[in-house]
């Protein structure tokens, strides 16, 4: 993944945050303290910002190290779903896991994008 493709993955991400919160609100770890709603909106700014950040040539380096941790930060989520996920059909069972190496391109793209590259 190039790293100009990251907004793209997080703009219509961003906006589904505030659209359907609840299906963000399922995936977010209960160790992690606080309301899911609070988080679910969080994470929602921060990839909308994010997104921008990497849009703007002044911004994209630092946006792109925000990328990264953004993405790593998250990436727990993908792990409870996953979990949670797993007396679903095989089909979404398949969705849940194939996400979870995804995350190391995006995070790759950021840091490329961090580095100038």
């Amino acid at each position: 993944m190039k790293s100009s493709h990251l907004p793209l993955v997080f703009i219509p991400v961003g906006i589904m945050h505030f659209v359907k919160p609840e299906e963000f609100d399922k995936i977010i770890p209960n160790f992690i303290p606080g309301s899911k709603r609070f988080w679910t909106y969080a994470s929602g700014v921060a990839e909308l910002v994010c997104a921008a950040g990497l849009l703007n040539a002044k911004t994209s380096k630092a946006a792109g190290l925000a990328s990264a941790g953004l993405l790593a930060g998250v990436w727990p989520a993908n792990f409870q779903m996953a979990w949670d996920w797993r007396h679903e059909p095989w089909q979404k069972q398949l969705i849940t896991i194939g996400r979870l190496p995804l995350q190391i391109p995006m995070i790759k793209a950021a840091l490329e994008a961090y580095r100038g590259d």
